[in-house]
């Protein structure tokens, strides 16, 4: 019989061997305090003065109240208890309740004020990360995993808000309410206030050891927490496969398994945090004791009065619970300085593909494009275009065929301007891309990918997201043109039916006849169509060739499609092999080579 696994494990209260983990995409250099605390204060606090005005203005009130409750107890055993004054039991009653009244007030006025300080610096950090994530290099988003930008987001920005927002002040709060006890302690007496405080050098001592192991232990915890948001997105991104094959279970086995981990490394930075204001409490007995031990014999002896003796000891014990916050929120503090190393570099990341500073527009109208001598390779030493050059007169329409991984989108990557070319130029109407703006190169394009995707929003503003400005007539006549709107006025709201996220309420067939729509409605002058019926029946890519043949034959088209009988009326067809055209002419042109686009075509028609 197995045994029993015990109710309470000792492992829950210890460390186990250090979890060795990969860094993920968002891993940056540690920063240090000088270089986090003053950016946050520029950039986030200074803007929010008011507030923080108000919240330290609460604060002060906070910890001035707290000081005088000492000097009432003083005042209290003295006055009342030893001299029997009834004057002063007709005061002191109605001094502790506007003492008190006031010191919750300042609470509430603080807490409020702490919270819309974190709450507003978490909406704009968290737009400035996913302002700067639309900004970012194709390249690199493709190689980070989508839920780790995610875990950043949401989990990293918390850290640096709850460490900033509310832990800066609260810090502020703790350090005032220490200052004034230990004014009102010296005042009381300086040298128990000194046998008070004999622990404090350990406490920071204690507090400097804290530091490196919080910010390592936190910085696995955000990853992992990355690794887990990764595997759900994954899992929900492609559950059709996982059903097909039938990987729940091994889906779920890896989530849970990322869950403990997500675990251990959620217990190592709690028992990093909570030891603090233990620890910071029993240093405090030690001072509380010998500061109790002395007052106490100066009490018995006669040169302290019972006044004095409770007003100290009073304000001894006030003393430590904001000692014991300070401990506590500075390991919060070291945490939102990990989550710093990892977002504050994704903010300040500067695009390779950028404007340059003499960048100009293009005022596409005509729609030429050329390449002249491209090579291009998404890894270094690996071309995936080598030395392609071909130009496309405005207004025509070419195809490029071959078979995967030709080079075939990469074309339409580095017209778009994606990504740029390792050699050679590419020209929109006579204009070199990489001089220039980004916006304008894209703005003379229009793109179909092979699986397009639509937003979770209504039909018309799937349409409309290319033309923002666009009239339910203009967006009527695109959807007509790429042979969506029959099936459109059969939806149950028509133009403002919901698609659902990703178009999960239509057809592949549909949502790629959005598609079409949307880059037809553009006004763009330059059409990418990569695989557009590639989703469609034989029946509806009939009908769209034809569309796109006469619609836009005022627009210059390049065409990617496998199936030859969507290019046939093309003006030229490119054929693609390893990178380079082989060949090219028109469709009977190609056939009468009798070469690989005959072969190809031959292999079509078999099928």
């Amino acid at each position: 019989m197995a045994p029993r696994k015990p109710l309470v494990s000792l492992d829950t209260f210890r460390s186990r061997t250090e979890i060795d983990r990969q860094a993920d995409s968002l891993t940056g250099r540690d920063l240090s305090v000088l270089e986090v605390i003053p950016r946050i204060a520029k950039a986030h606090l200074l803007p929010m003065w008011t507030y923080l005005v108000l919240s330290f203005a609460a604060m002060f009130v906070v910890a001035a109240t707290t000081g005088a409750i000492p000097f009432l107890i003083q005042i209290t055993s003295d006055k009342i208890v030893v001299e029997k004054d009834l004057a002063s039991l007709s005061v002191i009653p109605f001094a502790v309740v506007a003492v008190m009244c006031l010191k919750s007030l300042a609470e509430y006025v603080a807490v409020v004020s702490q919270a819309y300080i974190s709450g507003r610096m978490n909406v704009t950090l968290r737009g400035e990360v996913f302002e700067a994530l639309l900004r970012a290099d194709l390249a690199w988003l493709q190689r980070s995993q989508t839920g780790r930008l995610l875990s950043g987001i949401f989990n990293d920005t918390s850290l640096i808000t709850g460490a900033a927002g509310i832990g800066l002040v609260a810090i502020g709060k703790s350090v005032l309410t220490v200052l004034i006890l230990l004014a009102t302690m010296f005042y009381m007496d300086a040298f128990l206030t000194v046998a008070s405080i004999v622990g404090l050098p350990l406490v920071l001592v204690f507090f400097r050891m804290q530091r490196k192991r919080m910010r390592r232990r936190t910085k696995r915890q955000m990853q992992e927490m990355g690794d887990l948001t990764n595997f759900v997105t994954q899992a929900l991104g492609g559950i059709r496969e996982v059903k097909a094959y039938q990987k729940e279970e091994a889906e779920k086995e890896r989530v849970v398994d990322s869950l403990q981990r997500t675990l251990e490394f959620t217990m190592q930075v709690t028992r990093t945090q909570s030891a603090s204001g233990p620890i910071t409490q029993a240093l405090a007995g030690i001072g509380i004791a010998l500061a109790i031990w002395y007052s106490g014999y100066r009490g018995i002896s006669g040169t302290m009065t019972p006044g004095e003796f409770m007003g100290f000891v009073t304000a001894a014990m006030l003393i430590y619970p904001p000692l014991k916050q300070l401990a506590q929120l500075q390991t919060s503090l070291y945490g939102g300085l990990a989550a710093a190393s990892r977002i504050f570099p994704v903010v300040d990341g500067i695009p390779v593909i950028r404007d340059r500073e003499d960048a100009v527009e293009i005022d596409a109208r005509d729609g030429a494009v050329r390449f002249d001598s491209v090579s291009f390779g998404y890894i270094d030493d690996a071309l995936v275009l080598n030395d392609v050059s071909f130009s496309v007169a405005p207004g025509e329409t070419v195809a490029f065929v071959g078979p995967s991984g030709a080079g075939k989108s990469t074309i339409m990557n580095l017209l778009m301007r994606f990504y740029e070319a390792n050699s050679g130029e590419v020209f929109i109407d006579g204009t070199n891309v990489v001089t220039a703006t980004v916006a304008s190169v894209r703005r003379a394009s229009a793109l179909v990918s092979q699986d397009p995707f639509l937003f979770d929003d209504t039909v018309r503003a799937n349409i409309a997201y290319s033309r923002e400005d666009a009239t339910d007539e203009e967006i009527e006549q695109a959807a007509r043109m790429a042979a969506a709107h029959d099936f459109i006025t059969e939806l149950p709201d028509g133009y403002g039916t919901s698609v659902g996220e990703g178009g999960g309420k239509l057809s592949g067939g549909q949502k790629q006849r959005l598609a079409i729509a949307r880059a037809i409605l553009s006004k763009s002058p330059i059409l990418l169509l990569d695989e557009p019926t590639s989703a469609l029946d034989n029946e509806t890519e009939g009908v769209i060739s034809r569309v796109l043949h006469t619609a836009l034959a005022d627009r210059t088209v390049i065409m990617i499609a496998h199936r030859l009988s969507t290019i046939q009326q093309a003006d030229r067809i490119y054929v693609m092999e390893g990178g380079q055209i082989i060949e090219d002419g028109t469709h009977k042109a190609l056939l009468a080579k009798k070469g690989k686009y005959a072969r190809l075509y031959s292999q079509a028609v078999a099928s």
